[in-house]
């Protein structure tokens, strides 16, 4: 087995409550323009050129390439609003009402809707890298995700928080599991699917760095 992967097993329910809270506020920033994105969408392809054009600019490039991660997330996507039916501070891993609200959890990620103005459009995303092979000195492929840890240590993010990268043939990563970068390229609303997450976006990379905060 990949040494970077870990068989599926089903998150504690206060682990993945911690990761949703975590979300909570994402569609909050701003208006995120693509918030009727139908959930069924995430896996669509990309948006061809006469779709392009009638798609208005991300409110998130309009001042340039670079997005945050709730920009990602279409501003209507609560799924702390889920929560509202649970007294969750007096539910614990084995109370059988734990299992109830991961089905329904782990339905809501699995649905998890993008944000298709994106696709297309030059931007600049930092995240952790989880690369999908672990016998590489190049990396060419991997996933990019917003927390540490995601996929191997903890539950992975839902689609519209986990992006698909590839670099060209001499521009791949030299680096390991979780280093921090900036990745530039071009964003497609397109799913990915692998054992280790589920990606909503791909992006073609042009250019993989080391992330440093930008002043």
């Amino acid at each position: 087995m990949n040494a970077h992967r870990c068989p599926r097993r089903r998150a504690p329910a206060l682990l993945l409550l911690s990761l949703v809270l975590a979300l909570a506020g994402c569609g909050d920033g701003g208006d995120t323009q693509g918030s009727d994105a139908d959930a069924g969408d995430s896996g669509g392809g990309d948006l061809t050129p006469e779709e392009l054009a009638a798609t208005p600019q991300p409110a998130a490039l309009a001042d340039g390439p670079e997005l945050e991660w709730d920009d990602l997330i279409p501003a209507d996507w609560r799924p702390d609003k889920l929560f509202e039916e649970y007294n969750v501070d007096n539910i614990d891993d084995d109370d059988p009402r734990a299992d109830a609200l991961m089905d329904k959890l782990e339905a809501l990620w699995a649905q998890a809707p993008v944000v298709p103005q994106l696709d297309g459009h030059s931007v600049k995303l930092p995240g952790f890298v989880v690369p999908l092979t672990t016998d590489a000195t190049e990396i060419r492929e991997f996933l990019l995700v917003p927390y540490f840890g995601a996929c191997i240590h903890v539950p992975p993010p839902p689609p519209n928080q986990t992006v698909y990268v590839v670099t060209t043939e001499d521009g791949a990563y030299r680096g390991e599991l979780f280093d921090t970068v900036w990745v530039e390229g071009t964003m497609h609303v397109e799913q990915f699917t692998d054992d280790l997450g589920n990606a909503g976006y791909r992006i073609d990379a042009v250019r993989v760095s080391p992330y440093e905060e930008e002043s």
